[in-house]
């Protein structure tokens, strides 16, 4: 009812976003409140009665209960102001050539995995190919519901062991990729960048598609000048849409960075804070001499290494959810 409340469109739709949200949280809080009440009298009334027809009936009631709690709950950890967001997710591989970008895909197919057993629409916005196999890095767009607060759990370096395929000795190697999660960003709302901020380059696309990729120059390249942060695009044919693409992909690196800074600033107050670092990695995949994926943060494994890289990281992620609800920087 505010006055001029609509007549900046792209904050009002923003503010509307965050009110539907807050309600269906409301709303799953009171219906749980009011399932615990009426279980609550079904089993005064077994009680007093000395009825035990429905003891079936009540006991998968609260078991139903519990898990519904168990959701919400672990949704506690879901306290930042971004964790709703669809997010932006990089993979970068790191030394080691054939083997690391190797790794680099592997873990690609374990998101888009992830993604679609979800429910979650991704999206690949820009690619760059390794030149045997594999990728260098790559920038997936994933869209659903708290689709950041899941998925930050995943930002950091992921190590690989294994015998190698590419080796004719088939000697173990240790290979290391970079996972950085951003959550997407809304225009003219989190982030405002003027026009004369950025330079927008274009030139072909060496990715693949055909021949018709390499006739004009769709893709996209933009610089923010003043942060030095530079993006490119090159996955779909128009350059329109590579631009739209890359821009996207900008506006939530700079929102990263903001994030970063205030991080920084929370650190100063708390204490030293890890970071992400090539020597730092959050989580070992062992495929040889054993099988075990294990999370250094938390501790939580499992032998089911297959499983895991076919998607199967629910348990990494509520493990990890877990650990930091109740804690201040989340």
């Amino acid at each position: 009812m505010e006055p001029g409340f609509w007549s900046d469109q792209n904050q009002a739709r923003s503010t509307m976003r965050r009110l539907a949200e807050q309600k269906k949280t409301v709303e799953q809080w009171r219906s749980l409140e009011k399932n615990t009440v009426d279980i609550g009298e079904m089993i005064d009334l077994a009680t007093a009665e000395s009825d035990n027809s429905f003891t079936e009936e009540i006991t998968r009631d609260i078991e139903n209960l519990a898990v519904t709690l168990d959701k919400l709950e672990l949704e506690l950890a879901f306290s930042g102001g971004y964790d709703s967001r669809n997010a932006i997710l990089q993979i970068h591989a790191g030394a080691g050539g054939t083997e690391s970008q190797d790794w680099a895909e592997m873990l690609q197919r374990m998101y888009l995995r992830w993604a679609e057993k979800r429910g979650f629409k991704a999206e690949i916005l820009d690619e760059s190919r390794g030149e045997e196999v594999g990728i260098k890095n790559v920038t997936i767009s994933i869209a659903g519901s708290y689709a950041f607060g899941y998925l930050k759990s995943e930002h950091g370096v992921h190590r690989l062991v294994r015998l190698s395929p590419f080796d004719s000795d088939h000697a173990r190697h240790t290979s290391f990729v970079l996972v950085e999660v951003m959550p997407e960003a809304e225009e003219n709302v989190d982030v405002k960048i003027a026009p004369e901020d950025i330079k927008v380059d274009t030139f072909r696309s060496s990715g693949a598609g055909g021949q018709n990729v390499q006739k004009v120059s769709s893709a996209v390249r933009i610089t923010h000048i003043p942060t030095g942060i530079v993006v490119t695009c090159q996955t779909e044919r128009s350059q329109l849409q590579n631009k739209a693409f890359a821009m996207k992909i900008l506006y939530s690196r700079i929102l990263e960075g903001e994030l970063e800074k205030q991080a920084e600033e929370r650190a100063k107050l708390k204490g030293k804070r890890i970071e992400a670092g090539w020597g730092n990695q959050i989580r070992s995949y062992v495929l040889h001499p054993y099988k075990m994926v294990k999370d250094h943060r938390t501790d939580y494994e499992t032998s089911q290494t297959e499983a895991v890289l076919n998607g199967e990281i629910d348990g990494f992620i509520t493990a990890y959810l877990r650990s930091i609800v109740g804690k201040q920087d989340v």
